[in-house]
């Protein structure tokens, strides 16, 4: 039974769309788990389809770029999601043309807190410069802070193990986080979130509302930017390199 198990699995890997259709169902078992736990933020549907993926190809021996040539249609819808995020934030642009000025103090106030915050924690703990460097950018979306890192001399993929998780427990811990400190207003929110917690936070922003959601959008990419500027110079700075 397992050998014919084994038989069927090997040829289900030789199809691209298998990583595809893994993806999805982890994704749904992930959410409707989410939803039948009334949305507790510890089942996160993102974080539970992590750990379905992970066990299933552990489980099978798959090698991660066997699931990645079909995963990778998913991974393709990023750019085209990511763009799609200024419409929502079209809708609402009368209301960022008033609070431009606070955001803009967030984003700064935001970006340095989670590197400086990062660097500090792990060069407390004895940290290398180069793990140093590699943690800086964990709320910038991962493409952009492999990017950033690789240029810096860091670690890409250590990087992007920490921007994942960075977003995970952001998605997590933002909202419920906000709740305590008393903040209502959906715009900043949602910038909030976006600021620390890229695009597994801009996700879980959308869940709460569409203005939430475009905000946390927004952050998002001015993070990029703002974090692309600062951390050659914090680096410097601080003679990390």
């Amino acid at each position: 039974m397992r050998d014919s198990f084994r038989e069927i699995w090997v040829y289900l890997a030789a199809t691209p769309l298998l990583g595809l259709t893994m993806t999805l169902g982890a994704y749904l078992l992930g959410d409707w788990i989410y939803r039948r736990t009334n949305k507790h933020p510890l089942f996160n549907p993102v974080l539970l389809a992590i750990i379905v993926l992970v066990a299933v190809l552990g489980a099978t021996h798959t090698p991660y770029p066997t699931y990645f040539d079909g995963a990778q249609f998913v991974h393709f819808l990023l750019g085209p999601a990511t763009v799609a995020l200024a419409v929502p934030l079209y809708f609402n642009f009368s209301k960022l043309r008033r609070l431009w000025l606070p955001l803009l103090g967030g984003l700064i106030a935001g970006s340095l807190t989670a590197a400086i915050s990062a660097i500090g924690i792990a060069w407390l703990l004895g940290a290398s410069p180069q793990t140093l460097i590699s943690l800086a950018p964990k709320s910038v979306t991962a493409p952009v802070a492999m990017g950033i890192v690789e240029k810096l001399g860091g670690l890409p993929s250590l990087t992007a193990i920490l921007v994942v998780s960075t977003g995970i427990l952001g998605a997590v811990l933002g909202p419920w986080t906000l709740d305590v400190l008393r903040v209502r207003d959906e715009a900043i929110r949602g910038f909030s979130i976006g600021v620390a917690s890229h695009g597994i936070g801009t996700a879980r922003a959308f869940q709460e509302s569409e203005e939430a959601g475009a905000f946390s959008g927004l952050a998002m990419g001015l993070n990029i930017v703002a974090t692309a500027l600062m951390l050659p110079v914090l680096v410097h700075l601080l003679g990390l390199r």
